[in-house]
């Protein structure tokens, strides 16, 4: 890498922030606290023509080159040290059509952003659990939320995209027009250039019955939630964390810091039907909190505190969470050190598995629990080390033959890694792709393919 002797770029309409600017630190923050990058230059671009002259100028200077929408990488891939950020986060048009119920959407908006724009018609695109993740980055990873069992993976309520590749030229992709570069921007991350706008289905959601269930901690309750996640209509998503109970109002004190489970439901059906879907999670065991109730879609995705905290995540796909596992699950997140440890599960099926693997980048349709392995930690007192190496064990424990993992979720942990994400003859084509788009790898700081030969 090279670092850059000439901070400003020329020419582009865009803010250009260098380390002398007040602002300058805000914007090379990113949600991965560990991560302390210092950009030469961060350009805050207005649209495609800054983008193109923004590449331009990294590949003229061989400046390393990041892309950011919301910040929330795992690895931190939205900065980089000494070379060039190009922050998307001024791409904020919306432009709803009711009657087709599609929307094009800039990159830089949020998940927030777009969920509560898209509500005043009564509608919903499906994100991840967080509104301050930028859309650009969760849609090419493949965006596994709320709304995954009844609607599929965000990817599968993608239509176009526009996109500045390596070679600045702006194109309009879809299942018509390039549908090769469209296959492998549905999950195959920012290996292909920078995604400037998005084109949604959008879905009729309104009012759901949602919010918060907490359950006792133990394998009987545990194993229980995730049968009955599996076997729930499709109306029905779940995100559930083993964890020690929050000192929250709603948790009562004489149980907080015990281990519970900790569960997101969201029914996007009638409510009355919803509350009889849940009503077998309700009797699992006498509830710790229940704050289920009808609410507004948005409602879902409350303001996140901006911590800088150390976070980490393990990620895998596994075939069930039985008796067993939960005693390993509940077992290895009470032995952990870490200020907040968690294992997140998410019962998959329903939508996401009725598309074929070969039709998206996103080859995992048929794994039916994503599990992660997560830890929160004091950064300040170096511990990163510790807490990866408790994840990688619990994920070993947990570990029943399915290879793969969700690039959405991966750290900076190697090609072979990378590779369990994108499997087989998935990897091989989208190398493929690369290779045309992105000969050179000019957009590399990403879970990343490397071009194909």
């Amino acid at each position: 890498m090279t670092e850059l002797t000439h901070p400003r770029v020329p020419d582009i309409t865009g803010q250009v922030l260098t380390p002398e600017d007040q602002a300058y630190d805000d914007a090379r923050a990113v949600f991965a606290a560990h991560v302390d990058a210092r950009p030469a230059l961060i350009a805050r671009v207005s649209g495609p023509d800054d983008i193109a002259r923004v590449i331009a100028y990294a590949r003229e200077t061989g400046s390393e080159l990041a892309v950011r929408g919301g910040g929330h990488s795992p690895a931190g891939y939205g900065v980089c040290d000494g070379g060039i950020t190009i922050d998307l986060s001024a791409l904020r048009s919306f432009d709803l059509d009711p009657t087709q119920c599609t929307a094009w959407a800039g990159a830089g908006l949020t998940a927030g952003d777009f969920t509560l724009a898209a509500a005043e018609h009564r509608l919903a695109t499906g994100f991840g659990d967080t509104g301050s993740v930028g859309i650009g980055g969760i849609t090419l990873a493949g965006g596994i939320g709320f709304l995954v069992r009844k609607h599929g993976l965000t990817i599968d309520n993608l239509l176009a995209a526009e996109i500045v590749t390596a070679d600045g030229r702006l194109r309009r992709v879809d299942a018509e027009i390039e549908p090769e570069l469209f296959w492998a921007l549905r999950g195959g991350g920012g290996n292909f250039g920078v995604v400037t706008r998005l084109k949604y289905r959008l879905q009729p959601v309104d009012l759901v019955l949602g919010g918060l269930l907490v359950l006792p901690g133990t394998p009987d309750v545990l194993a229980g939630f995730v049968a009955e996640a599996e076997a729930a209509a499709d109306e029905l998503s779940t995100i559930a964390n083993v964890m020690r109970a929050p000192p929250l109002p709603f948790v009562p004190e004489a149980l907080q810091g015990r281990l519970v489970v900790m569960a997101t439901m969201v029914h996007t059906g009638d409510v009355d039907v919803g509350q009889r879907a849940v009503a077998p999670f309700r009797a699992l065991a006498e509830p710790v909190a229940d704050l289920l109730r009808p609410m507004r879609y948005p409602e879902l995705f409350p303001d996140q505190p901006d911590n800088r905290l150390g976070r980490l995540t393990r990620t895998m796909f596994a075939g069930s969470v039985g008796r067993t596992q939960a005693e390993c699950i509940l077992k290895g997140v009470g032995e952990s050190s870490a200020l907040m440890p968690a294992c997140e599960m998410r019962v998959l099926g329903g939508a996401a598995a009725r598309v074929p693997a070969d039709a998206t980048a996103f080859a995992h349709r048929q794994s039916r629990v994503m599990i992660n392995a997560q830890a929160i930690y004091d950064r300040a007192r170096s511990e990163r080390a510790e807490h990866a190496a408790w994840a990688r064990g619990l994920a070993a424990t947990l570990h029943d033959g399915d290879p793969g993992v969700y690039a959405g979720f991966l750290d900076d942990e190697g090609e072979e890694r990378v590779r369990a994400a994108y499997p087989g003859a998935t990897w091989e084509r989208l190398a493929a792709v690369k290779a045309i788009v992105d000969p050179d790898n000019v957009f590399r700081l990403n879970q990343n393919i490397t071009p194909g030969t």
